[in-house]
């Protein structure tokens, strides 16, 4: 039977947990431009946002081991004892195995540096039983103080998956799995998981992956998005605004969310580039060069992301409270 109406409420005036997937930024030759990622990254720390390293929008899945080191030796530095995440990314292949140990391998690693570890999906997970991923789910825990699960569609990823409601609901029982990101892309689906969440275990954390609904945080989802990269402080801000009630809220987040669904069309992975290019724009960054083997969106782009940032720019301008 269609519902047409979400089967949680709206909870005006909550605190919104913001977490960030930070942009790694390249040079010509293909190197990673360390200080400008640095400089992103303390800026994501400052606005209050929990950034996120080595994920998709960070080329986690391209990155050698070395580099993606370098990475949380950087982080770790910048943050000073704050949260951080960090991606767990296995590269398997089409009909592997569940690796546990290579996801504990990885997860030893990330705590060498202190960082919450969020659990890519892989082919093993994507092609293992409810009972299977439980029992792994409780195997990470013994070895993880603090981690997070990731749903990932396969609009995303071939190993994508997305989790049945009754596993969802058992790991809401794991302590050490503190939250999970939800990335369907399907309002009914995350609204299914915020009623258990709030009936079951209203501390942890859902957080919507959903580029194409940033509204989700009025219901009680918190966020681990991509698109947040673009403007930090304007995330940050639009959080602010719900948390106090401001009806700014609304306009800045259509604002967001023009911006998300352009940023986030057809093929969806060329979004990094739409990245580099507004902050660019913005004057965050020195150039559009991402990852070589990440696609790339067309330089005509620039031109509706510059009236995007214009917009919002004129928006926050006008609507600041007279004295």
């Amino acid at each position: 039977m269609l519902r047409l109406f979400p089967n949680v409420s709206i909870k005006p005036c909550r605190a919104i947990r913001g977490m960030s997937a930070v942009l790694l930024p390249f040079t010509e030759e293909g190197r990673i431009r360390w200080s400008e990622f640095e400089t992103h990254l303390d800026r994501t720390f400052q606005n209050g946002l929990v950034p996120a390293v080595n994920m998709d929008t960070g080329f986690g899945n391209l990155l050698n081991e070395a580099d993606k080191r370098e990475v949380l030796q950087r982080t770790v530095t910048i943050a000073q004892g704050r949260d951080f995440v960090a991606g767990v990314f296995i590269g398997d292949q089409a009909g592997d195995r569940l690796d546990l140990a290579a996801y504990l391998s990885r997860i030893e690693t990330l705590q060498e540096f202190g960082a919450i570890p969020i659990l890519f999906p892989s082919y093993g997970v994507a092609t293992s039983s409810d009972q299977e991923l439980l029992a792994f789910f409780h195997d990470i825990a013994r070895r993880a103080p603090r981690f997070l699960g990731f749903e990932l569609g396969t609009m995303f990823v071939p190993c994508g998956r997305i989790f049945s409601l009754k596993l969802f609901e058992e790991l809401l029982h794991i302590p050490e799995c503190i939250g999970l990101k939800h990335s369907s892309l399907d309002r009914q689906q995350e609204w299914d998981r915020l009623a258990i969440r709030d009936r079951v275990r209203p501390d942890f954390m859902v957080l919507t992956g959903n580029d194409l609904a940033i509204d989700m945080v009025m219901y009680g989802s918190d966020y681990l998005l991509g698109l947040s990269t673009f403007a930090p402080d304007w995330f940050a801000l639009r959080d602010h605004f719900w948390q106090q009630g401001d009806p700014r809220f609304m306009t800045l987040n259509d604002l967001l969310q023009y911006l998300g669904h352009f940023a986030f069309r057809k093929p969806v992975p060329a979004y990094k580039h739409s990245a580099a290019q507004f902050l660019q724009i913005r004057g965050w960054m020195s150039s559009d060069l991402i990852h070589p083997q990440s696609p790339r969106r067309p330089d005509s782009d620039r031109e509706i992301l510059s009236k995007l940032r214009d917009q919002i720019e004129e928006f926050l301008h006008n609507s600041q409270p007279r004295m």
